[in-house]
């Protein structure tokens, strides 16, 4: 079976009902499931100490309307094994957002170290509280080691997708890393985790762009750097990355973010076919970008017509990065307090106020 049949064939069976095993196989399944287990083991317990939260205002003395962003997903959103907030994603994210759209940003995380897809469903549940403009989940990497069927995970990212873009909020979704650039698991089985992070990755792009989302590719887990240096984009677990690979995440987030709040320079609206940029059938581009790092798809029109013989029409995108932005904590007094978080609605973020209204409960 081709990439391209094999990732349609795993979106079908998380949209319309499938079991989904078949597309990856049952021996293939029985192996990577003893792999992961030992995987895990190398690995070692989870901190104890939770990630540093970056709930809270960013962009001081910029102007209103804010932003209000959700961050959800696992331990790769909430930046597990770093110690400062201003090296989280969501800090970075949050504070290269103030700075490129000139707005204030209020940032609420919702994901959990540990989260997997089937966890998405009551993180959507409380980010829909604050109603998000713009929301970006990173999940996917728990359900592979953990062996979830790729149909099961599928399926709970397209109705937290569909949930949040009803509610009138824009989604981005960072797609499931390449697990091959793992170093805990060893070869030959991490050609395994490699195939089946990546056919994971096309489904949940191809469902997500059918649930008016966009997908940002995080291939081997932000690009050829990984690769050539595992030893600085890996935190010490060499599986979560570092605060350097943290910086790198963000850098490849960030532009698609702006895109879809729309706060891209006016050059860049046009497709640039020099940079790769183009129109294609939703499988191919889903296969295309599963193989390119940091490729944006979305969904598009052609002669008013949103999808062809083919599927879906998508935009597929290579943004231009931004000059990295060091990350800010939140401002004081506004962050997260003793485990007790403050939220907006639309209404406050509205009023250039400095503090978020207290949470009601």
């Amino acid at each position: 079976m081709s990439k391209a049949a094999a990732a349609r064939k795993l979106a079908a069976a998380a949209l319309y009902g499938g079991g989904g095993l078949s597309a990856v196989g049952a021996g293939l399944y029985g192996v990577l499931t003893a792999e992961a287990k030992l995987a895990r083991r190398i690995i070692g317990p989870t901190l104890e100490a939770p990630p540093p939260d970056a709930t809270g205002w960013y962009g001081r003395g910029r102007p209103g309307p804010a932003i209000r962003l959700a961050l959800l997903g696992d331990s790769s959103a909430a930046g597990y094994g770093v110690e400062r907030v201003e090296e989280t994603p969501g800090a970075l994210v949050a504070s290269g957002l103030a700075e490129y759209a000139d707005r204030r940003v209020y940032l609420r995380e919702f994901c959990v170290v540990g989260a997997k897809s089937s966890d998405l469903a009551s993180q959507v549940d409380r980010a829909l509280l604050i109603e998000p403009e713009v929301a970006v989940i990173l999940i996917g990497g728990n359900d592979v080691t953990h062996t979830v069927l790729p149909s099961q995970s599928v399926r709970h990212l397209s109705e937290g997708v569909r949930r949040l873009v009803a509610a009138g909020c824009e989604v981005v979704v960072g797609t499931c890393p390449d697990l091959g650039t793992i170093q805990p698991i060893a070869p030959p089985l991490r050609q395994v985790a490699r195939a089946w992070s990546r056919r994971l990755a096309a489904a949940q792009t191809i469902a997500v762009l059918e649930e008016g989302g966009r997908t940002v590719s995080l291939g081997s887990i932000l690009g050829p750097e990984f690769a050539a240096a595992p030893a600085v984009l890996f935190g010490p677990d060499q599986f979560h990355p570092s605060s350097a690979g943290y910086r790198a995440l963000a850098n490849v987030l960030i532009p698609s973010a702006l895109a879809a709040l729309g706060e891209v320079p006016d050059h860049e609206e046009a497709l640039e076919a020099y940079r790769g940029e183009a129109v294609l059938p939703i499988t191919r581009a889903a296969v295309q970008a599963v193989n390119e790092p940091g490729t944006e798809l979305d969904g598009t029109e052609i002669e008013g017509r949103r999808t062809g013989v083919r599927g879906l029409w998508v935009e597929l995108r290579h943004r231009r990065r931004r000059a990295q932005i060091p990350g800010e904590a939140p401002e004081d007094g506004e962050a997260q307090n003793g485990g007790e978080v403050r939220t907006i609605g639309a209404h406050e973020a509205g009023t250039g106020t400095d503090e978020p209204a207290q949470a009601s409960g």
